[in-house]
């Protein structure tokens, strides 16, 4: 529970733009819930459509900011450098692959406070794949984590941000949170 209530401690304020590429930012509009109970219930269901979390009504001024973290680690060290800086916690949605290629940025990536979220593990277009190779995507990327950092993620986005009914519920059956960006920095030039 203490890294759901973590997770929920989203920035507050303004975040200053620094001077290097954010590549991978994506901007999650949700709000922080300071006391959460013991059980938190998420429904997400619209007209029988599952649909992930894109963002969270609340009345102060937050935002959350989330990286993906699927192809190198050019940037990680500068990045966290920056966050650090501005005292800013953000969430890394890593792949199976990033993950193994970088298990010190991993590490680097908790210690500095950010959340892990995961993001599959072979960055598959999730909708097109089969309930056990979706449910395998998911978990083998999460017992890499869990391996490496005694962390247990709890939320996922899909690559692509492709998602139905049957990627939505077999990731809550992996025992996660789908999310989805509200405003995309759309860098896949």
């Amino acid at each position: 529970m203490k890294e759901k209530k973590k997770w929920l401690n989203i920035i507050g304020g303004k975040v200053r733009q620094s001077g290097i590429l954010w590549a991978g930012v994506l901007m999650l509009m949700l709000s922080v819930l300071l006391y959460t109970p013991e059980v938190i219930s998420v429904s997400n269901s619209v007209d029988g459509r599952e649909l992930p979390i894109y963002c969270v009504d609340t009345n102060e001024n937050k935002v959350a900011l989330s990286f993906d973290a699927a192809w190198g680690n050019e940037d990680t060290g500068k990045i966290l450098e920056i966050l650090r800086k501005y005292n800013v916690k953000v969430t890394f949605f890593m792949t199976g692959g990033w993950v193994s290629k970088y298990p010190e940025d991993v590490k680097a990536i908790l210690a500095d406070g950010h959340d892990l979220g995961n993001h599959s593990e072979n960055h598959k277009n999730m909708s097109k794949i089969s309930d056990e190779e979706c449910k395998e995507e998911i978990m083998s990327v999460h017992n890499k984590v869990k391996e490496l950092t005694g962390y247990d993620m709890f939320l996922f986005r899909p690559p692509y941000g492709d998602y139905d009914n049957h990627v939505i519920t077999n990731a809550k059956k992996c025992g996660y949170y789908t999310i989805q960006w509200d405003v995309d920095t759309v860098d896949t030039t």
